[in-house]
């Protein structure tokens, strides 16, 4: 009897292997598959479309655009506002971040939300603020006749600058909150004072941090098309000329060829990142003692101060969207009225609505997606999985602009069987996830790797094959992150405006358009109504997921990264 039983379990063993081996290769066909159709053939498409010309494939494109003067007016312009603005806002942001992790200031809490408004509302909002307190008719040049010109390079800048500001806080911020306690009592008991310590110890431990906030920033601000838009004036750059070429002139040519011009920073600053973040050695072992901030009026009065004063700035420019979006006509008739919340305007409140269920949707097929690719390249390993890792974490260096004319320049061509997609709102999710998809992954993949082996085996010890382990025991231990996976998908989804510019169709309109839209033709205050409600309704879904985490015990997931 024995001899028998065992001689059936090796092949039921093999038999549950072989199976096991084929789950393994379709989830992988699963995920892949769509991550080449909808990612790898845009990007294709937007090379492609660069050497096409009029007399066949070649450069014609990139030697009519490269060889005009003003291609390379564009060029500086976006180089120099965004270097100005990334310094800038990696340089305010970290003392911000020093502020709040390494002082004892009052009120951390608040002033950490204060910090990631921003993140709440599409880009153009803090443009969209800018001209309503220092614009031609704004309220500092309106009331106190302050004859600020706001428009052109510095307002880019500036504006770049609070868009980019939440992004660099929460970067820097993780960085100044790793510290060995160590090193700091070393250097006092050897007489360093508090620069000496910052000079010596703090900024040489923080190096990759900022490093990798200068890269993200500028990739951000390089990339961004609302704010140039909406307070440029005659100040372009080549975001906003891929918008003209496109949109303005139908030259998809000269547009993939300024996209691909886009990408090549893009690209640059994410190996440059990577390559640092891997080059950092561990600031903490086993040693390791946590450090103490210890009480100091001088420095928590100054850092209280500098906190406060840019919590107050940043409060100003998103609060006088709040307060336009309340008055009739500003800035000539301040009074009271709720009148452009019935959004007497075209479409109405639809593109309201349609962001809600196109945030949700993308919410949904976010998690799906990107949390299968996690759960693949983590638990499924084979011969594949490697290429597929790399290709999940690639979309982080496309910019948004970019891999929206990818669409357009792919699913838009009769010969494509998915040109039936074109216009409709499937495509503007599948174009949400994928844009956010590399955070989306790294996160879930983070969740996983810290899922100890013993599960899996104590599992497949009892007979269970993979399906039903990932289903008893992978997604049980992994749900909360899954669910604030499914709100950053959410909150980029509602102030997506870039990533879905070209997609747009009168029938599709999301509310970050339908801003941008109103602001240009100087709707000011029915703009100002749709940021509160694109707003109100980030906020508002926070607020809903955290009461499910506390309640369901799960106080630890971050749902603001």
């Amino acid at each position: 009897m024995t001899v028998t039983s065992g001689t059936h379990a090796v092949p039921a063993a093999r038999a549950r292997l072989l199976s096991d081996a084929l789950i393994s290769r379709l989830l992988t066909a699963l995920v892949a598959i769509p991550l080449v159709l909808f990612f790898l053939l845009p990007l294709l498409a937007i090379l492609a479309r660069s050497f096409d010309t009029a007399s066949g494939f070649g450069l014609g494109n990139f030697t009519a655009t490269l060889s005009t003067a003003r291609f390379w007016e564009l060029v500086r312009n976006s180089v120099a506002m965004s270097a100005l603005a990334t310094v800038l806002s990696v340089s305010l942001a970290y003392l911000y971040a020093y502020g709040l992790q390494r002082t004892n200031v009052y009120g951390k809490s608040v002033l950490r939300l204060v910090a990631l408004m921003p993140l709440f509302a599409p880009s153009l909002v803090q443009a969209q603020g800018m001209i309503l307190l220092l614009g031609r008719n704004g309220a500092l040049n309106r009331f106190f006749d302050a004859g600020i010109e706001i428009y052109g390079f510095w307002g880019t800048a500036i504006a770049n600058l609070l868009y980019a500001f939440p992004y660099a806080f929460l970067i820097l911020s993780a960085a100044l909150a790793i510290a060995d306690g160590r090193l700091y009592e070393s250097a006092t008991v050897m007489g360093a004072g508090p620069l000496r310590i910052f000079r010596t110890v703090t900024l040489p431990s923080t190096r990759f941090g900022l490093a990798a906030a200068g890269f993200v920033v500028f990739t951000l601000v390089m990339t961004d098309f609302g704010n140039p838009m909406v307070i440029g004036g005659d100040f372009n750059v080549l975001a906003t000329e891929i918008y003209n070429q496109v949109i303005g002139q139908a030259q998809f040519g000269l547009g993939a060829v300024i996209g691909v011009v886009l990408l090549v920073p893009a690209v640059i600053a994410k190996v440059l990142e990577k390559r640092l973040t891997r080059r950092q050695h561990a600031l903490l072992t086993a040693q390791s003692v946590p450090l103490v901030i210890r009480p100091s009026w001088r420095r928590d009065v100054g850092f209280g101060v500098y906190l406060y004063i840019v919590a107050a700035l940043m409060m100003s420019v998103v609060g006088v969207v709040i307060f336009a979006s309340f008055v009739r006509l500003w800035p000539y008739n301040m009074q009271l009225t709720l009148k452009h919340y019935q959004f007497d305007v075209q479409n109405g409140i639809a593109p309201l609505w349609n962001s809600i269920g196109v945030a949700l949707a993308t919410a949904l097929l976010g998690v799906v997606l990107a949390g299968m690719a996690a759960i693949v390249v983590n638990k499924f390993r084979n011969s594949f999985t490697g290429a597929l890792s790399l290709l999940a974490v690639l979309p982080s260096a496309v910019p948004g602009m970019v891999l929206g004319l990818g669409y357009v320049l792919t699913f838009n061509h009769p010969m494509n069987p998915l040109h039936v997609l074109y216009g409709g709102f499937f495509l503007i999710i599948v174009l949400n996830v994928y844009y956010n998809h590399s955070q989306a992954f790294l996160i879930s993949s983070t969740s996983l790797s810290q899922i100890g082996s013993s599960f899996d085996e104590a599992s497949t010890m009892l007979g269970a094959g993979v399906l039903r382990t990932l289903w008893k025991v992978t997604l049980p231990l992994i749900w909360p992150t899954l669910l604030g996976i499914a709100v950053f998908y959410f909150m980029r989804a509602m102030v997506s405006l870039s990533a879905v510019i070209f997609l747009i169709t009168p029938s599709t309109q999301v509310a970050a358009v339908s801003v941008l839209q109103l602001t240009d033709r100087g709707a000011v205050n029915q703009a100002a109504a749709f940021s509160v409600c694109i707003m109100a309704t980030v906020v508002g879904c926070l607020l809903l997921v955290r009461l499910v985490l506390v309640l369901a015990g799960a106080r630890h997931v971050t749902l603001i990264r």
